[in-house]
């Protein structure tokens, strides 16, 4: 399957992103980087403002998402978590009531209220619709109360009719609009329809909300923010790149794909807080690790040699490696070393050591890898649903997950690190989103070889008289409903570590945003 690497389709700046064109360092950044004190005044700025407008009703929750556009929120998490609990306790007490309230207000709410995982009941928006069940009227030629709406309905659970009712009702009157709006306004309504802010990384549009709320104080922080970012990427590519060329395995699989600045761009848009530099260098480890093995199975192992590679696996054992071919044992190896050492590091961080969990991942990782070198050895055509439970796990995400959980801290003794064996909804949504997205790519791809497969292939084999443009309808319909899971897994209240759902949400973002690459599945 391709790879995707272009980013134009949203836009993206390369301050944010590094370049992935010939694996080569990012450009310089365009913002100059502020002095260390300028940048400490402009937090202090910012922390005074949301104090200022704590005691209005609307605001400080408009402030809050104005802070996670332009990713500075994670200097204000006290104050972000008072304003929103004291906001979320007045609406649950009725101390504040939305009839008063504009479209754009009541969808602006119940969106940043949802996002930080905050329940509020679909039925807010009941008042703006007839008693025959329709939505007024009047709201189809309101543009920015019918995107906040849209933009809302990204956080509906299943069962939420009025919220697909919504997002029906909005994309359609926008379309419908689109034509008579100037040429701005259009280009605003259409980045909304095909990218909305629940779906798309944060860090992927800060540029734009940077533009946007150009003169604050808020921007001006985040510019220096952006800056600051940047730089440190840069240093974090340079290790990684050092990280790879010293490990050899390119060298040495010289068929495999060699692509660490692609690889990044999945720990760089998960765990965004600069404060996660040391999970982020971690994390591409294992990630690097799955494309390797992926390719292992693709094209270099014969069926016994892979039968062999995932019994290795399975023993964890240094010593029963000999009937190995030189460069799969190699590759054994990496892996047995990069686990110990992860493990190691988290053991001195946190007191807990996970590689019990991170083996299981990898073994659970090369026996669904060996399901489909059978398949393919043997002419063997699963049906679509055998094909896709295998494919949540060989989408890699388990092995990402895991990882990440232990990287963040979630776990220091043995009953915190059973939450997520325990409770696998979030890695089982995630990796649907994104085993979905990237066989509707392989899909398209008119170089795909057809070794990895298909769910879009084996849909309309299954459905005789099925169009590729209804086979696509039905997996986006697929995605859209495991979407509503994955909203309703990150409500409160919730096992897992705000951190950890962020950064889960963040590779689901990826997805659908021109820039997704399967963990474990393309090429």
């Amino acid at each position: 399957m391709a790879i995707n690497n272009s980013v134009t389709q949203l836009n993206i700046h390369q301050s944010i992103v590094p370049s992935t064109k010939g694996d080569s360092l990012p450009r310089k950044i365009n913002f100059k980087i502020e002095q260390p004190i300028k940048y400490s005044q402009q937090v202090e700025e910012v922390r005074n403002l949301l104090k200022h407008v704590e005691g209005e009703p609307l605001k400080p929750v408009d402030m809050v998402d104005v802070l996670h556009k332009l990713c500075i929120n994670h200097h204000f998490e006290e104050e972000i978590d008072s304003i929103l609990k004291t906001h979320y306790t007045k609406i649950s007490n009725g101390h504040v009531s939305n009839h008063d309230q504009s479209l754009y207000e009541v969808s602006c709410n119940f969106r940043i209220l949802r996002q930080e995982g905050y329940y509020v009941p679909a039925d807010v928006f009941a008042r703006f619709k007839q008693k025959n069940g329709i939505f007024l009227e009047e709201m189809a030629e309101d543009v920015k109360g019918l995107m906040a709406l849209y933009e809302a309905s990204q956080l509906s659970i299943e069962g939420e009719r009025i919220l697909e009712e919504a997002a029906d009702f909005s994309s359609h009157a926008l379309k419908e609009m689109m034509p008579f709006l100037d040429e701005d306004e259009a280009i605003i309504v259409k980045n909304t329809l095909e990218h909305s802010y629940e779906r798309t990384p944060s860090t992927f549009m800060v540029k734009k909300f940077i533009k946007h709320y150009s003169g604050t104080t808020m921007s001006q922080l985040a510019e220096m923010e952006l800056a600051k970012l940047q730089a440190l990427h840069r240093t974090e590519v340079t290790q990684i790149s050092r990280w790879w060329t010293e490990l050899g395995l390119a060298e040495e699989l010289k068929l495999a794909r060699s692509q660490p600045l692609n690889w990044y761009l999945w720990p760089m848009t998960s765990l965004a807080d600069p404060s996660l530099s040391e999970q982020r260098l971690e994390l591409i480890k294992p990630i690097a690790l799955i494309f390797i093995i992926d390719d292992i199975f693709d094209i270099y192992g014969t069926l016994d040699e892979l039968v062999l590679f995932t019994e290795a696996v399975i023993r964890w054992d240094i010593n029963s490696l000999e009937r190995l071919p030189y460069h799969l044992r190699i590759c054994i190896e990496a892996l047995y070393n990069i686990t110990r050492e992860i493990s190691d590091k988290i053991y001195k961080k946190y007191g807990f050591n996970p590689i019990e969990y991170l083996k299981r991942t990898w073994i659970n990782l090369c026996e669904a890898f060996l399901v489909e070198a059978k398949w393919f050895a043997s002419g063997h055509l699963p049906n679509a649903d055998e094909y896709f439970r295998n494919g949540i796990v060989s989408s890699g995400a388990e092995v990402v997950t895991v990882h990440m959980f232990f990287l963040l801290g979630c776990a220091t003794n043995e009953d915190s690190a059973t939450i997520i064996k325990d409770n696998p909804g979030i890695t089982f949504c995630l990796a649907k989103i994104l085993r979905l997205w990237d066989d509707l790519g392989s899909a398209k791809d008119e170089n795909q070889d057809g070794h990895d497969g298909s769910y879009v292939t084996y849909y309309m084999r299954e459905n005789e008289g099925c169009s590729l443009e209804n086979a696509h309808g039905h997996v986006m319909s697929m995605i859209s409903n495991t979407w509503k899971q994955l909203n309703k897994e990150c409500l409160s209240p919730n096992k897992f570590s705000s951190p950890f759902i962020k950064a889960c949400l963040n590779l689901a973002r990826m997805g659908g945003n021109n820039i997704h690459h399967n963990f474990a599945r393309n090429t």
